[in-house]
């Protein structure tokens, strides 16, 4: 029987475990030095991390990171999300949403295409009709990781106004956008004193009834990444078995882009075990208000490199991502935007939900008996009952991504749930990778042709499945198009990767010309470690009830798939006679675009 308190974790842990509140001393000695410290000195601070980062660049380097620097830069100091959209030409409304636990949460809104602005959207009768789609962003984040990019077109908010959708974008409690409540102050324990199911039970429902009420649309479509597909999942679950079964109509289709549930723990042993061991444990580091607020600190003495190659060694080290896909200058641009501000608590949720392996609520219980085999015999932390939810979920994931456990989430959830794989990708990649708008894009737009409703009718998901089977976004002349224009800018990150490691974790990327030269190759045409194109993506049935097995034929992975049936005299989804979708679908222009090589039809008429 182990030893009370001291048997509960091995001696490796418990180095580890004052290693860290050592390192948590240090940095709040420092952020107390910082405060302390006039401007001078800390843009001396600056200035001479700069210095030092020069002296390990060549020549050749320096002149890389310049020819990419107008615009990594004017990204970086974007101030906030209204700016960030203003480099790109689009006009951005702020809204704010109180919850009902009080709360005021700030939203985003992209209607209007270029020169659109003085058109009214979804507001009164003789307004123009859109669609309407919401974007939700992950853990320690904020609205602003989707439009923190290098390139227009790799902006998924920007890429569906230009398509005709009204796009809003959320931000959960306590993070740079939704600093305020009407109850407490930030400053007090009480307004941190919040959690997944918090996110959940509020910020989402009331996020989508402010969305919908605002637009007069009695639907909208769902994408979340990470956490925010996570919220999505505990919301729509939990909401259609209690109170607010009609959550469940309200979204149309929910497409869940590197999807988290129950993620299989960190990369780093030490670290994976002693937060197993004790989940509370970050409350002894980082207190009970906001964890790692010291973020933005850092971030404002260190040179930009040296600050993008400290978070590619924390990812790699907690994760192990390589965050190769993504380039030089974008994490230069993004990693900036990359942190926001939330609850300790939200953190601890998370990794008792890694401990238990059980995607559960928060377990207030914080001295559960000793062994966890023999704490069920007493009480039991309610599950989110997932596998009632009957919103259509479409799930892309990456192969290569740690905190995706693809079979155990097909189990979870719904059977009609589909899946599709993109084998090189990592977590950060679905929001920064070169081709993100190659590789990920199209099934964002295929789920939102199919899924267009509420009924949530057998003919959509049969809609789906044949989308995704006669697509094939790599011919697409389009894309291929894209890239060629992106070429010599891919060679320029390419350059600029070598400036700062190649993105590489701990220096084992590209530090010469072959190198460079081969990174360049690679950024148009990635390729994963088992030597198959990137484009070729691993899609295949799932069991409801069994580990994932691969078809000889491509197909979506789902854990009942809806058979094939002849679509031959099925009704056309696009107008025969105009070759376009009615207007104010949100869909307009999609039918003759150059990214649909193939006509398709399905059997739940116009859209």
């Amino acid at each position: 029987m182990p030893v009370p308190f001291l048997g509960r974790l091995n001696p490796a842990e418990y180095v580890a475990l004052v290693g860290s509140f050592l390192l948590v001393g240090f940095e709040a000695l420092i952020r107390v030095l910082t405060l302390a410290l006039p401007s001078t000195l800390i843009t001396l601070f600056y200035r001479l991390s700069r210095r030092l980062f020069n002296r390990w660049t060549t020549p050749a380097q320096k002149r890389a990171d310049e020819r990419r620097k107008p615009i990594s830069d004017s990204v970086r100091d974007a101030s906030d999300f209204v700016d960030l959209c203003a480099m790109w030409g689009y006009t951005a409304e702020e809204h704010v949403v109180q919850t009902k636990d009080g709360y005021l949460l700030g939203v985003h809104r992209l209607a209007w295409r270029k020169g659109e602005e003085d058109i009214k959207v979804n507001h009164g009768p003789n307004s123009i009709k859109k669609r309407v789609v919401y974007l939700h962003h992950g853990l320690l984040m904020n609205s602003e990781v989707w439009v923190c990019l290098t390139d227009e077109q790799r902006a998924l908010p920007f890429t569906l106004v230009e398509r005709g959708f009204d796009v809003w974008l959320g931000n959960n409690r306590g993070n740079k956008y939704s600093k305020k409540s009407i109850h407490c102050s930030p400053t007090s324990l009480r307004f941190w004193n919040f959690s997944i199911d918090e996110f959940a039970f509020y910020d989402i429902p009331d996020t989508i009834a402010y969305i919908l009420d605002a637009t007069s649309q009695k639907s909208l479509s769902y994408i979340g990444f990470s956490q925010g597909t996570a919220q999505a999942f505990a919301s729509l679950a939990v909401r259609y078995v209690f109170t607010y079964p009609k959550l469940n109509d309200q979204v149309n289709v929910f497409i869940a882009l590197a999807p988290a549930m129950s993620p299989a723990g960190l990369s780093n042993g030490v670290v994976d075990a002693l937060v197993k061991a004790s989940p509370q444990v970050l409350y002894l580091l980082f207190g009970r208000r906001s964890i790692l607020s010291a973020a933005t600190m850092w971030q404002s003495i260190l040179y930009p490199p040296i600050f993008s190659r400290i978070i590619d060694y924390g990812l790699g080290f907690l994760f192990n991502w390589k965050t190769k896909n993504i380039s030089a200058s974008q994490k230069l641009a993004a990693y900036p935007h990359l942190y926001s501000f939330t609850s300790t608590k939200s953190v601890v949720h998370w990794f008792q939900i890694i401990r238990t392996k059980s995607f559960q609520m928060y377990d207030d219980d914080v001295t559960p008996p000793m062994l966890l085999s023999s704490s069920s015999k007493y009480t039991k932390v309610a599950k989110y009952p997932t596998r009632n939810i009957k919103t259509p979920v479409v799930l892309v994931y990456g192969g290569s991504d740690s905190l995706v456990d693809i079979k155990v989430m097909l189990r979870e959830l719904p059977a009609q749930t589909m899946a599709t794989e993109i084998p090189h990708y990592e977590h950060l990649d679905f929001l920064w990778a070169r081709d993100v708008d190659t590789q990920v894009f199209q099934h964002v737009f295929d789920a939102l042709e199919s899924f267009t409703g509420a009924e949530h009718t057998k003919e959509e998901y049969e809609r789906y499945r044949h989308a995704r089977h006669n697509s094939s976004l790599h011919t697409s002349s389009y894309f291929r198009q894209q890239h060629t224009q992106r070429g010599s800018d891919a060679a320029m990150d390419s350059d600029v990767s070598t400036a700062v490691g190649g993105g590489s974790v701990a220096g084992d990327g590209p530090t010469g010309a072959e190198d460079t030269a081969g990174e360049a190759d690679a950024e148009s045409s990635p390729t994963p470690a088992d030597g198959r194109p990137a484009h070729q993506l691993r899609e295949s049935h799932v069991p409801s009830n069994a580990g994932s097995t691969s078809s000889p034929t491509p197909s979506i992975k789902t854990n009942d798939p809806v058979p094939e049936e002849d679509y031959s005299g099925s009704a056309s989804l696009s107008s025969p006679q105009s070759g376009r979708y009615p207007a104010g679908t949100g869909l307009d222009g999609l039918a003759d675009s150059p990214t649909r090589p193939h006509r398709r039809r399905g059997t739940g008429g116009a859209i």
